[in-house]
């Protein structure tokens, strides 16, 4: 029987860099060889993120089942819809996007490159997390009645079919890893790329999600993704508890927060490595806190998952942000 986890399009440069981070580690009272950051903003896909894992199996199913549209949604500055547009340039499938907001008179950051891969687009108005999925299911409904075949695909790319681009991400990580991580830490926006990890990694490897506050219900849905991606994968059900970090999204997703800046600054002053501030500067906001609290332990070997976002830091809401700099550098 085939591996179920070849079953994807080839979208993504894989497999993607584990590098070492110790100027960052000793800051944070690490031992050496403590810390490290796996580059899943290098994939590659029209800016790279993590959405092109995700992307590989997705596609792959749309294809399998016949369709000739992919459909998906989120906010304004949205990684999932630019990839998503990319994949569909690349496939010669047509691609139409909802995003949750009014249209900018000018646009910025991802939605500049949104403009570039051309996809329709089609501006909702403001949406919380489940009226833009519901938006997405009338846009299926919309094409469905001019004739198209239409491939639904949830917010983040966020179902169990997509959450196996982290099941084979988590593999991945465990052949360049000697032995295995004792966390990983990652930013959960929709969850599938937490639950994803969670049906790939053994059990002793506890894994971290810090809520950047996209979905109200991470604590069910993530758990029950990840049976579901195991399942899919042919692999036994997840039995690691999940650890979710609610308290880092602030006034909520995509409002910057001190603790982020603090975040974005360390990892650029200390590393050289560029985060955004809706999803990777939340969730090193959240691996400064635990090891600050003694969570996670200063030998722990620690993977904090890069997964992208860097067009969102030249959108116009956050220049004067970026410009004014940290209150206080952690």
């Amino acid at each position: 029987m085939a591996n179920p986890l070849e079953r994807r399009v080839r979208l993504a440069h894989l497999p993607t860099p584990l590098e070492p981070m110790e100027r960052l580690g000793a800051r944070l009272g690490m031992t050496a060889g403590a810390l490290w950051v796996k580059r899943d903003d290098a994939t590659g896909l029209a800016g790279g993120g993590n959405k092109a894992r995700k992307l590989e199996y997705l596609c792959a199913d749309a294809i399998a089942h016949g369709c000739d549209t992919l459909v998906t949604g989120g906010g304004r500055q949205s990684n999932h819809v630019r990839m998503t547009a990319a994949a569909a340039n690349r496939l010669g499938l047509a691609c139409t996007i909802v995003l949750g907001a009014d249209e900018p008179a000018t646009p910025t950051g991802n939605v500049v490159l949104d403009h570039l891969l051309a996809p329709e687009i089609v501006w909702g108005g403001p949406l919380d997390y489940y009226a833009m999925e519901d938006a997405i299911r009338v846009t299926c409904a919309r094409l469905a009645d001019e004739g198209r075949r239409p491939y639904e695909m949830p917010i983040g790319g966020a179902s169990a079919v997509g959450a196996l681009g982290y099941v084979h991400g988590a593999l991945e990580l465990l052949d360049q890893f000697e032995g295995h991580p004792d966390w990983v830490v990652v930013a959960d926006g929709s969850g599938g790329t937490h639950a994803g990890l969670l049906a790939g990694l053994p059990a002793g490897v506890r894994v971290l999600g810090v809520d950047v506050g996209t979905r109200p219900d991470l604590d069910e849905q993530v758990p029950a993704k990840a049976v579901e991606a195991a399942a899919r994968a042919g692999l036994p059900a997840p039995t690691a508890s999940v650890l979710i970090d609610h308290e880092r999204f602030g006034a909520g997703y995509a409002v910057p927060t001190d603790d982020c800046r603090r975040a974005l600054d360390l990892a650029a002053r200390f590393e050289g490595l560029i985060l955004d501030p809706v999803y990777t500067g939340k969730a090193l906001a959240g691996l400064v806190h635990a090891r600050r609290e003694g969570l996670i332990a200063h030998d722990a070997r620690v993977v904090f998952l890069h997964t992208g976002g860097l067009p969102a830091l030249f959108a116009a809401s956050y220049a004067d942000w970026v410009k004014r700099g940290s209150p206080t550098l952690a």
